[in-house]
Order: C-alpha cells, then sequence, then structure tokens
C-alpha cells in the first residue's frame, strides 16, 4: 500500500490522534477515510439520513410567508 507523508501541527496531531483512539481506528485509518469522505464529495450517510426526520419542520410555503413575493429572475443560459 502507498504510504504518504503529512505535516501536522502538534496540536492538531494530538487532536487527530485522540480523535482516532475514540472511534477505535488508527490514526492512518481515520485520516484516509476522511480524505476519500472529503475527495468524493458526498454527504454523509448520518446527514442523508437525517433528510424528513423532522415531523412538523414547516413546508416552504409556510417558511416564505409574509415575504411577498418572489423576485423575477433571469433564466440560466446553458452553454
Amino acid at each position: 500500500m502507498p504510504r504518504i507523508t503529512i505535516y501536522l501541527r502538534n496540536d492538531v496531531e494530538k487532536l487527530a490522534r485522540k480523535t482516532a483512539r475514540s472511534k477505535r481506528m488508527s490514526v492512518s485509518r481515520w485520516i484516509a477515510e476522511h480524505v476519500v469522505s472529503r475527495a468524493v464529495g458526498t454527504w454523509p450517510k448520518s446527514v442523508l439520513n437525517a433528510a424528513g426526520a423532522i415531523s412538523d419542520f414547516p413546508s416552504l410555503k409556510e417558511i416564505r410567508k409574509g415575504y411577498g413575493r418572489d423576485s423575477r429572475r433571469e433564466p440560466v443560459s446553458s452553454r
């Protein structure tokens, strides 16, 4: 498996080690998982699972109530 050297400030290294230990994983694995999650650019499962979880969350119509009509917008060109 390839290796990469990274340089961290002492406080960042301590935080990474503490966090990895709390999740019962190696620092290397913890960092690798974060690199993958950032590189892929998707939301974490915990966030995706939370969508729609609040049953009494107001609708968009309720949120916009009292703000008046929306401004007319220019169409987005598709170049």
